[in-house]
C-alpha cells in the first residue's frame, strides 16, 4: 500500500505533463506524500505553482533555490524517496538517464535514488520506434533497479503497448501494487465477482435500473487481483475501468449476467455478489419507442433471475460465496434471513440510512455478517473496504483449504 510512502515524482517536457496533476492527486489519495521534481522543459506544459497547490511542497527544478546560496540536495532526495516515478518521461530524459548525462536536477536525482525507478515513457509512435530509443529503453532494464511502463501497457504485466503515455490510475495502481504485502496472499485462486447494475429494457430508449456505480464491486476486483488472484468481473453497464490483470465480461440485464455467472462459477474458490441486479423485469419489450398518450402507461413486471440463490444451490464444499444487503429498514434482519436463504459464507451489509456510502460515493459502511458473528467498520473509503472484505474472505479460504 501506498500509505506513508515518499515518492518523488518526476515530471519531463511532455504535452502529458498535465496529467502529472491526476498523478499527484492518485498518489495522495492513496497516502502517499509526494515531492516533485520538474525539468525546464517540463515548466512550459505545466506550472510549479499548480503542482505545489496540490503536493503543498515547493517543486524543485533547479539546484539552486535562491541567490543566496541556498540549494536543493539531490542526494538528499535519493536518501527520502520509497520510490521515484518520472511520468511523463520523454525520450530526451530516458537517454539522459541510459547514458548518465546530470545537466538538470531531475536526472542528478535520478543518478543519486537508492530506491525503485519507475518511468512512463511519453512520446510519439516514431520517436518511441526508433532504435536509440530502444536500445535506451534496454540499457535501463539492464540497470536492475529502473521498472519501464511501456505506454498503454506495463512491462510487468507482459503487455505491449505504443503511443500515449500510461493513464495516471493504472500508474499508480503499479506503485500500489509494487508496495502491497499482501501480493501472493490469493495467488492460485480463482475468484469471481459480479458488479454494477442491470438494465431491463422497456423499449429501445428506456429501461429498468438503479443508480449502482459499480465503484464497490470493481475496488473488490482490483483488491483480489492485488493479491495475485485469477479474477472474473462480471460488470454491467458501467463507465469504469479496470487493470489489464482483470478477465472483464460485460453485460447489460439480468439474463446475461446469469449466465456468465452461472457458467464461471463451477471453477471459483470463491464468488463475491456485489452486482445491484433488477428484480423484476417487463414481460413484453416493445421494438419500437413509446410515444406518450393521454391514457396512464401499465408496464406488467415478472421476476429475474435470482443469481444469489441459484449459485447457492450449486455450491460445493470449499467454494465461498458472498453476497451483498442494501437495506433501508430492519437491516441486520433482512440481511440474516438473506444469508441463511442464499447459502451464503457472509454478508456484506450496508444501509441507505448512512449518508454518502451507497451508490455513487466514494465510501461505504459496512457490516460483516457470518452465521456466528457480526463485524462492524467505520466509513471508509471503498478501496479499504474492498481490503476488508477480502481479509475476512481470505481467513475463510484458508479455513477451508
Amino acid at each position: 500500500m501506498l500509505k506513508g510512502k515518499k515518492i518523488v515524482l518526476g515530471i519531463t517536457g511532455s504535452i502529458a505533463a498535465y496529467k502529472a496533476c491526476l498523478i499527484i492527486r492518485g498518489l495522495i489519495k492513496r497516502g502517499a506524500e509526494v515531492q516533485t521534481v520538474i525539468t525546464p522543459a517540463g515548466k512550459e506544459f505545466i506550472t510549479p505553482i499548480t503542482l505545489s497547490a496540490l503536493t503543498h511542497k515547493p517543486v524543485i527544478s533547479e539546484f539552486f533555490s535562491q541567490r543566496d546560496g541556498t540549494w536543493n540536495s539531490h542526494v538528499d532526495l535519493g536518501l527520502w524517496a520509497d520510490a521515484m516515478l518520472i511520468a511523463p518521461c520523454t525520450a530526451s530524459t530516458i537517454g539522459k538517464m541510459a547514458n548518465g548525462i546530470a545537466d538538470n536536477m531531475l536526472i542528478t536525482t535520478y543518478l543519486s535514488m537508492k530506491a525503485p525507478v519507475f518511468i512512463a515513457p511519453a512520446m510519439d509512435l516514431d520517436m518511441y520506434a526508433h532504435p536509440s530509443t530502444q536500445q535506451n529503453l534496454d540499457k535501463l532494464r539492464s540497470y536492475g533497479n529502473v521498472i519501464i511502463e511501456p505506454q498503454s501497457g506495463f512491462l510487468a504485466s507482459g503487455l505491449e503497448g505504443k503511443g500515449r503515455m500510461e493513464e495516471p490510475d493504472c500508474i499508480v495502481n503499479t506503485l500500489d501494487d509494487f508496495f502491497y504485502e499482501k501480493k501472493d496472499e490469493l495467488r492460485g485462486k480463482k475468484i469471481m465477482i459480479t458488479a454494477g447494475p442491470t438494465y431491463e429494457k422497456i423499449d429501445p430508449v428506456r429501461f429498468i435500473g438503479n443508480y449502482s456505480s459499480g465503484k464497490m464491486g470493481f475496488a473488490i476486483a482490483e483488491e483480489c487481483a492485488k493479491r495475485g488472484a485469477d479474477v472474473t468481473l462480471v460488470s454491467g453497464p458501467v463507465s469504469i475501468g479496470c487493470s489489464k490483470k482483470i478477465h472483464r465480461i460485460n453485460v447489460e440485464n439480468c439474463q446475461e449476467m446469469y449466465n456468465a455467472a452461472t457458467n464461471k462459477f463451477n471453477g471459483c474458490d470463491a464468488a463475491i455478489l456485489c452486482a445491484a441486479v433488477a428484480d423484476f423485469k417487463p414481460e413484453n419489450v416493445s421494438d419500437k419507442k413509446i410515444k406518450r398518450g393521454k391514457d396512464d402507461l401499465t408496464i406488467r413486471l415478472s421476476p429475474t433471475h435470482d443469481i444469489a440463490e441459484e449459485l447457492g444451490k450449486r455450491k460445493c464444499n470449499g467454494q465461498i460465496l458472498i453476497g451483498f444487503a442494501l437495506e433501508t429498514d430492519n437491516e441486520d434482519a433482512n440481511a440474516k434471513a438473506k444469508l441463511e436463504k442464499k447459502h451464503f459464507d457472509f454478508i456484506v451489509l450496508n444501509s441507505t440510512r448512512n449518508e454518502g456510502t451507497t451508490f455513487r460515493t466514494d465510501d461505504n459502511q459496512i457490516k460483516i455478517i457470518t452465521e456466528t458473528l457480526e463485524k462492524e467498520y467505520e466509513k471508509k473509503n471503498k478501496h479499504e473496504v474492498a481490503c476488508d472484505i477480502i481479509d475476512e474472505m481470505s481467513t475463510l479460504l484458508n479455513q477451508k483449504h
